[in-house]
């Protein structure tokens, strides 16, 4: 397997090969390219640190059929909590083939909750594209939810198990999809939605709904849905320098007292290299089934 971090500028989006991953904790600003999807990654940790407690990550394996997608944010910010954000990424880059990824916030939960510390925690949600039937699939532990731009009739929508069809997946109890170390053992679910050409999902850290305006009233997840729905939608760059914008203007602030990361994907319908389709419909039941 073949890590990129902190690539060099080049003209036009880095492209991921097959086990390839890029993701860290550090001040990142790039544009990427996977089977089906446009990327742009916008890091900024907090106060101007080198690195903080956010985490972001993208990859792609099994050939190209499949890309994940992942948003953390570690409890705190800055470098003091940079150490943990990384031993997180870690985790994740070694649990890069595993296919369900409900099996692999599990684990997750249970590494982490190993080797964090000071009752540190972190929120995490992980997008699974699977792109022989154009599906994303989700699991969330205690993060925000996405934000979802749909092509077909041009609105914005919070990516929530609600959304998904009623056989996608069993819904969230009282006890499950906490974030990471909190407690074990814990259980995480997942949902997929099918998405279309040229749809937006936007992942993002809690600075963004935190933002606070003039009376200390928080943005919020459906504060910041408002927001989205006066967006344009257009490329991944535009979309997310115009919700920032927008975050700014509402915030009784000049700058995010967190660190900021948003992972702004795409989707170009482009397709994965040719499979047969008895090999693709057994790799959607490993994804689903975890077997």
């Amino acid at each position: 397997m073949r890590e990129t971090t902190d690539a060099p500028t080049s003209e036009g989006p880095l492209q991921l090969r097959c086990l390839e991953v890029f993701g860290g904790n550090r001040a990142e600003r790039r544009e990427l390219s996977v089977p089906g999807m446009d990327v742009l990654v916008h890091a900024h940790p907090h106060d101007g640190a080198a690195s903080g407690g956010d985490l972001h990550y993208v990859s792609t394996c099994l050939r190209g059929a499949i890309s994940r997608f992942m948003v953390a944010d570690v409890a705190g910010h800055g470098e003091s909590v940079g150490d943990l954000a990384l031993s997180l990424r870690k985790l994740l880059r070694k649990n890069i083939n595993t296919p369900d990824q409900t099996r692999l916030t599990r684990q997750l939960n249970e590494e982490f909750s190993g080797i964090s510390s000071e009752g540190k925690f972190a929120t995490a949600v992980i997008g699974t594209y699977y792109g022989p039937t154009q599906s994303m699939i989700l699991s969330n532990a205690g993060h925000p939810p996405p934000l979802w731009y749909s092509a077909v009739d041009s609105t914005w929508k919070l990516l929530t198990p609600e959304l998904a069809e009623s056989n996608s997946s069993v819904r969230p109890k009282d006890l499950d999809n906490l974030p990471l170390g909190i407690i074990e053992p814990t259980e995480y679910h997942q949902f997929a939605v099918q998405i279309g050409i040229d749809d937006l999902i936007v992942f993002y850290t809690d600075s963004l709904i935190e933002a606070a305006d003039a009376d200390g009233r928080q943005l919020g997840p459906s504060g910041l849905l408002g927001l989205a729905n006066a967006l344009d939608a257009g490329e991944p760059a535009e979309v997310c320098d115009s919700l920032l914008a927008r975050v700014g203007e509402f915030r009784d602030a000049d700058v995010a007292d967190d660190d900021v990361t948003l992972l702004v994907l795409r989707h170009n319908a482009g397709k994965p290299p040719s499979r047969s389709a008895g090999e693709w419909a057994s790799t959607l039941g490993r994804l689903i089934t975890g077997r």
